[in-house]
C-alpha cells in the first residue's frame, strides 16, 4: 500500500529538489503502483533512537520528516500533479492535497486516519485541509476519520476529477502534457501567489503580485506570449 520509508521519503524530497533546478523539467506526476496511493507513514522503517527519547525530539523528527515532504511539493517550481490510484491515509491523504492539481481513480479513498490512532495530525494537514475545505469540514474529516470516497473528495474540492481507474494515467499524462507546453515561470510564480494568498493581507498580496509580474516580465516565454498575440500566432513557450 506504499507506506512511505525513511528512504522513500528522502528521495521524493530530492528529486523534487531536482525537478525545480532542472529547466528540462516543465511538470511533475506524482502517483504509485498497486492498490494504494500511499498508505501513510511505514512506521516501522523508521530509524531506531540511539539514546532516551528526551523534550524536543518529536518536534523534530515531525519538522524533519513529514514536514519537510509536504513543504517539498508546495515549494517545487514546477506544477505537481497528483494521480491518486488507491487508498491514500494519512500522510498520504496530505501528500495528496499539496499538490497543485489532483486527479483520483473513483475506486480511491481519502481517509484523515490519525484519530483512529489516538494521533495528532502531522504533514501539514491542520493547515492544508482549513484552506481547501473549511474548519468545519475539516475537523469533520479529522475527528472522525472516516473514508472519504473519491467522488466525496471532489464535490468538496479535494479533487479536481474522478475519472475511471484505467483512465487515470492517461488523463495525468494529457495534463502534464498541457502544464508542460506552457510558460514555467510564469506557472511557478502562479504557484507561489496561490498557495500564500491565504497567508497574508491584501496589501501584501498585491505587493507580491507586482512583484511576481516584474520577474515574470523579463523571461522568454512573457515576451513570445505577448509577441505571439501581437502576431496572431500561436505561443511556443520553452520554460525559459
Amino acid at each position: 500500500m506504499n507506506a512511505v520509508t525513511w528512504d522513500q521519503r528522502e528521495r521524493i524530497i530530492a528529486l523534487l529538489a531536482e525537478a525545480s533546478a532542472d529547466p528540462a523539467v516543465r511538470a511533475v506526476v506524482l502517483t504509485a503502483t498497486g492498490r494504494g496511493f500511499c498508505a501513510g507513514a511505514d512506521l516501522r522503517s523508521t530509524p531506531a533512537p540511539t539514546g532516551e527519547r528526551v523534550p524536543g525530539d518529536v518536534a523534530r523528527t515531525i519538522r524533519l520528516g513529514a514536514q519537510r515532504l509536504i513543504a517539498a511539493v508546495l515549494d517545487c517550481e514546477k506544477p505537481v500533479i497528483a494521480a491518486v490510484n488507491g487508498t491514500a491515509a494519512g500522510i498520504g491523504a496530505h501528500l495528496a492535497f499539496a499538490c497543485d492539481l489532483v486527479l483520483a481513480a473513483d475506486t480511491a479513498r481519502f481517509i484523515e486516519v490519525f484519530v483512529r490512532r489516538g494521533l495528532v495530525p502531522d504533514g501539514g494537514g491542520a493547515y492544508l485541509l482549513p484552506r481547501l475545505v473549511g474548519p468545519q469540514r475539516a475537523k469533520e474529516l479529522m475527528f472522525f476519520g472516516d473514508a472519504l470516497p473519491a467522488a466525496d473528495a471532489e464535490r468538496l474540492g479535494l479533487v479536481n476529477r474522478t475519472v475511471p481507474g484505467e483512465e487515470l494515467e492517461a488523463l495525468a499524462k494529457e495534463w502534464a502534457g498541457r502544464l508542460a507546453a506552457g510558460p514555467t515561470r510564469a506557472l511557478a510564480l502562479t504557484k507561489q501567489l496561490v498557495n500564500a494568498s491565504l497567508d497574508g493581507d491584501r496589501a501584501t498580496a498585491f505587493a507580491a503580485e507586482a512583484a511576481a509580474q516584474e520577474i515574470n516580465m523579463t523571461t522568454r516565454d512573457a515576451n513570445e506570449g505577448v509577441a505571439s498575440f501581437v502576431e496572431r500566432r500561436s505561443p511556443e513557450y520553452r520554460g525559459r
